[in-house]
Parts: C-alpha cells; sequence; structure tokens
C-alpha cells in the first residue's frame, strides 16, 4: 500500500488529459507533481489551464520517471507508445494508470501483465464507461434482480454534430488515421473498446464474435470506420450487439465529442436503456427501467460524461491506498482487447471468430 499524498505524473497532455486530471487535482490524497508532454508547449500551457504551479515538465517520459517521489503514473499516449512507457514505468516500479485499449495486439497485452506482476507493481487499465454514474446504477438494478435474468444487450454509437462540443487538437485526429499507430479504426477500436467493456461488464467475455465493419469519410483527411455491426454470442445462450453509424446533420447536447451513446439491456423480467453516455439526444432520463408495465425513469442520475473520468480515477486511488485490486486489472483489459480485436479480424475475413483463436491468446 502507499501513504498519502499519492504523488503523481501524468504523461501526455493531449485534449482527454483534461478529464483525467480533474479527480487527482481535487482529491486531498494526491498531489501532482510531474507533467511530461513531446509538446513541451502544451504541457506548460496545461499546468496553466489546471491553476497548478511547482510542477516538474518533461519533454521525456524516460526523464520523468527517473523521479523517485513519483508513485503514479498517468499514461495518456497514443496506442503504440503504450507498452513501452508502461514498461519504463514497471522499471522504475511506478502504479499505473494506462488509458485503454492496453496495447495493439495481444502479445503486447501480455508482456505487460507478465512484467507487471513479476515486479509486484500496479497496473489498471483506465477505462471510463463502466465508472459512469447510469451505468453503476444499472449494473445494480441487474445485481439486484430488477430485469431478471440479462438475455441481451444492444449498444448504438452514434456521432453527429455539436456547436458545443470542444475543440480536438488536428494532432490528435491525425495521428488516429494511422492504424500502425492506432491498431484499428477511430470508432470501433479505439472508441469502440469504452463499447466491449459495457458489453463485458453487463454480460462477460464474448465466446464468439461476427463483425461488418465499413467506412465513411467524415471529412477531407478523416475516415470514420463506420457503419459497422458487431454481434456477440455470451454463454448461457445471450446475446448482444454494437452498432455504430455516422449521423453528420444530428445534433448531440454535450461538452465533450460530438457523440452519443445508448444501451438496451433485455431480461427475463424487464428492460433498462442507459440514454447518454459522452452526449445526449435532448433532455431524454439517463436511465430508464421497465418492469411489470411501467416505465421508471431515473432523473436524478449524474450524467455529466466528467463523473466517469471521475470516478475511475477515485477508484484506483482507493484501490492503491487500501491495497484493493483495481478495475480493470491487465487481465481484465487483456479480455476486452481480444474482444476488439476479434471484431476487425471478423470483418477482414467476413466470417465469425471464437475468442479462443489462437491470434487472440
Amino acid at each position: 500500500m502507499y501513504k498519502e499524498p499519492l504523488k503523481v505524473g501524468i504523461i501526455g497532455t493531449g485534449r482527454i488529459s483534461d478529464l483525467h486530471i480533474i479527480e487527482y487535482i481535487n482529491n486531498p490524497s494526491t498531489d501532482i507533481i510531474a507533467v511530461c508532454d513531446s509538446n513541451i508547449k502544451r504541457a506548460n500551457q496545461k499546468i496553466i489551464d489546471w491553476n497548478l504551479s511547482n510542477i516538474n515538465v518533461f519533454e521525456d517520459y524516460k526523464d520523468m520517471l527517473k523521479m523517485d517521489e513519483i508513485d503514479l503514473v498517468e499514461i495518456l499516449v497514443p496506442h503504440h507508445l503504450h507498452l513501452n512507457v508502461a514498461l519504463e514505468a514497471i522499471l522504475r516500479k511506478k502504479a499505473i494508470s494506462l488509458q485503454k485499449p492496453m496495447c495493439l495486439n495481444t502479445t503486447e497485452a501480455s508482456m505487460l501483465i507478465s512484467e507487471a506482476n513479476n515486479a509486484n507493481v500496479s497496473l489498471k487499465i483506465f477505462e471510463n464507461f463502466i465508472f459512469y454514474p447510469p451505468v453503476i446504477k444499472a449494473k445494480k438494478l441487474i445485481d439486484d434482480g430488477e430485469i431478471g435474468r440479462p438475455l441481451s444487450i444492444r449498444i448504438k454509437s452514434n456521432p453527429g454534430f455539436s456547436s458545443t462540443a470542444w475543440d480536438v487538437p488536428q494532432d490528435a485526429s491525425d495521428w488516429r488515421q494511422r492504424t500502425v499507430e492506432t491498431g484499428g479504426g477511430p470508432l470501433v477500436f479505439d472508441d469502440g473498446h469504452h463499447k466491449f467493456a459495457l458489453a463485458w461488464y453487463f454480460m462477460g467475455q464474448a465466446e464468439e464474435i461476427h463483425a461488418w465493419i465499413s467506412h465513411t469519410k467524415a471529412s477531407e483527411n478523416f475516415l470514420f470506420d463506420a457503419p459497422a455491426i458487431i454481434s456477440f454470442k455470451f454463454s448461457e445462450n445471450r446475446i448482444g450487439n454494437l452498432e455504430i453509424v455516422y449521423s453528420p446533420n444530428l445534433e448531440i447536447m454535450t461538452k465533450h465529442y460530438a457523440q452519443d451513446d445508448r444501451v438496451e439491456i433485455t431480461g427475463t423480467d424487464g428492460v433498462l436503456w442507459i440514454n447518454h453516455g459522452h452526449g445526449s439526444l435532448g433532455t431524454t432520463p439517463s436511465l430508464v427501467l421497465y418492469k411489470n408495465g411501467t416505465y421508471i425513469n431515473y432523473n436524478n442520475v449524474p450524467s455529466g460524461w466528467e463523473n466517469s473520468f471521475i470516478n475511475s480515477t477515485k477508484h484506483y486511488i482507493d484501490c492503491l491506498l487500501t491495497g484493493k485490486t483495481p478495475m480493470l486489472t491487465g487481465e481484465q483489459g487483456k479480455e476486452i482487447l481480444q474482444m476488439s480485436l476479434a471484431a476487425e479480424i471478423s470483418s477482414n475475413e467476413g466470417r465469425s471468430i471464437k475468442i479462443t483463436d489462437d491470434r487472440l491468446s
């Protein structure tokens, strides 16, 4: 276990870091002492934006990780850099919060898990959607038996447009178009991790996956891997799917990315709808339960997307201070990665892929 306050270093100050940083700033059990980015100007600007002082600023993560004072590092770099940065953090005995997806492939993931375990270093794969308040509430309702035995899950991922969305730096969009750096497309593999994590969280790891992935030009230099449909076969004769479509003229209410996320979970006794995610379509309730002929709207569940980041970070801080196991562990992160990779392989080969496929081991 660690002592308070945890000394935190941030590696990567891109757009998403503004959400990862919130709990570290506000939690009395943490103290941010270092920030690193290959774009040193951006790192310095973030320190100003976050109203931090007395911060060590680095251009090279290896130099930052030499700081003995650092207990925990938040790694927020492009996917192809995850393994090397995390391995260096393990070498320096730092607890790690690693942005999803954990690696480009399962070979890298297995190596990372093994190295962390051998060094007795805490590794959390950062996934925020399973810490989103409407998702947490839905899981509790299911665990309490409100919809009976879950039979299926339907997930909808729907980018559109928003006049209130935040600005995304061009370099953040550029690298997401280079598959060698991302491991897959921006919607199915990158953002899709959130949706595979939801399927995993509510239904367990899929046994078999079938996917059809097409492409749509969103702008002159940006291609979405949509429309796409991914079908899941779970144990005990349960099913699910993830549908991804780009609706360029669909207005979405959001402070973040111009995207809406919707989930429907059907059980033997009822149905749950989660209506918000990155943003929302109007002012619908964030969570709705149908049971015994009646709809119950849960209007008081916080639905700001930032809450999912706050909760996920707070969870890891608590785990480090109490010696508990975090979620996602490296092994759990690998299970979700296997589902993502199975979808990519399935689309390429035009057939369903079992999760036991040797390429996913």
